[in-house]
């Protein structure tokens, strides 16, 4: 037996091990091979995928979550966040990672007790645990379970699993907040993420499918795969015109590339272990 079939069996027995269950579901590759495995495990009437929506992802994500839900024959509900009315989040402080997974495990919890179950998953992974993750804390806090990472589970093993299951989103580009565009300690507001919703949609549209907006005030960074930057500024014109439209005055290229959490660079290794300790 393989291990990556040691894994899964594991993986299943987890599950198994529960009544009823509630997920957390992004329509992220992690958090659809957790609720696919577990209606396989507890049949469909025992499992609820949640999705979040908020100014902080996109319409099009939300709406692509709860039609894959749907797809997958769960049950799905929809919910609202207001993650801007934190104080931590409008701000975008260090920690205001920590405190949206707060609002938005309470949020799991309280629909966990509607459904009748205290068991509410989510779609962390092995290699969350070694990255700057505050909202390891936020799920510690509230005691919901990351089965994946209790099955060992790391990203190359999620996408081998969901392409063996027929998952049609299993080399899904990973999504984040858009708050992660912006510099620590800048006030976020509904017209400033926009902005960068817009704009990242207009370079997908480019055939930019992993690309980030980082905003410095009025200047947009883009950041694409390193092997993409030559088709990028080939259609350097095109793409200023259209961001000074959307509002950025001035367009830059990153010519280090694409890098995941780049705007965690600013912060010291003291000042991330405080924000996951608390």
């Amino acid at each position: 037996m393989s291990t990556l079939t040691k894994k899964e069996k594991k993986l299943q027995s987890i599950l198994a091990s529960y009544k009823r269950v509630v997920i957390g579901f992004s329509g992220g590759i992690d958090s659809t091979l957790v609720l696919k495995e577990a209606i396989n495990s507890l049949g469909k009437e025992n499992v609820l995928a949640v999705v979040a929506n908020s100014e902080l992802f996109s319409d099009d994500e939300y709406d692509k979550a709860i039609k894959l839900a749907d797809e997958l024959g769960a049950q799905v509900k929809g919910v609202e966040l207001d993650y801007l009315a934190d104080e931590h989040v409008k701000n975008n402080k260090p920690n205001s990672w920590y405190y949206m997974k707060q609002m938005f495990y309470a949020k799991l919890m309280e629909i966990a007790k509607d459904f009748n179950t205290d068991v509410v998953l989510d779609g962390m992974i092995m290699d969350d645990a070694s990255d700057f993750r505050p909202g390891l804390r936020a799920r510690d806090e509230a005691g919901a379970v990351s089965v994946l990472q209790q099955a060992d589970i790391y990203k190359d093993e999620v996408r081998q699993l969901s392409q063996k299951l027929g998952l049609k989103n299993w080399n899904k580009i990973p999504s984040c907040s858009v708050s992660s565009r912006f510099p620590y300690n800048t006030e976020l507001t509904s017209a400033k993420l926009n902005q960068v919703l817009t704009a990242e949609k207009y370079l997908r549209e480019q055939g930019f499918m992993t690309v980030r907006v980082r905003v410095h005030e009025d200047m947009a960074r883009i950041e694409v795969p390193e092997k993409e930057i030559v088709n990028l500024i080939a259609k350097k014109t095109a793409i200023t015109e259209e961001l000074n439209k959307i509002g950025y005055k001035y367009v830059t290229v990153d010519l280090q590339g694409f890098v995941s959490g780049r705007m965690n660079q600013e912060l010291s290794e003291e000042e991330k272990l405080n924000i996951l300790v608390g």
